[in-house]
């Protein structure tokens, strides 16, 4: 595993334990990366509740309560999509706090309007508006979703 990813996990579940506070992940083009990282943390059972693997869009639906109609006129990867992940991690969860991740990996998938390295990530507390952010990201499909992982966990350090 990547030292750096490790690192930034470490700090971030430091920082969970010592409040107290649990967290749970909703991925989409990263495929669970997020959850693996934690989990490859002795004792990230003490902080880390549980993640998702959301990666098509009736897993968004069931598994998140993500609404139809935002996929619909929004698309799977938007600003809109990645706050309905993030909000509904916390619902079907226990966690206090919740990351999510949606975008376009490549090498194929991307738009004019999309292009491939496209990347939504929010982040929430429980009863607390999120916040997300649009990344463009550059690179092979395993250097988009490793940056993405990455730009995860740092906005949790926040």
């Amino acid at each position: 595993m990547d030292n750096e990813l490790f690192d930034i996990a470490n700090k971030v579940g430091q920082r969970l334990k010592s409040n107290g506070l649990t967290i749970v992940t909703a991925e989409s083009c990263t495929g669970g990366w997020i959850a693996q990282v934690i989990t490859e943390i002795a004792g990230s059972s003490a902080w880390f509740d549980r993640g998702f693997v959301t990666y098509s869009n009736n897993a968004k639906i069931e598994m998140l309560g993500v609404n139809y109609q935002t996929l619909d006129a929004y698309g799977a990867v938007s600003a809109q999509t990645a706050e309905a992940m993030v909000n509904g991690a916390l619902t079907h969860s226990t966690a206090d706090c919740a990351v999510a991740v949606t975008g376009i990996a490549g090498p194929d998938g991307g738009s004019a309007e999309k292009p491939v390295g496209t990347i939504y990530i929010a982040w929430a507390y429980k009863n607390q508006p999120c916040h997300v952010i649009k990344k463009q990201f550059n690179g092979s499909r395993h250097e988009i979703r490793a940056q993405t992982v990455k730009a995860a966990l740092e906005g949790l350090r926040i």
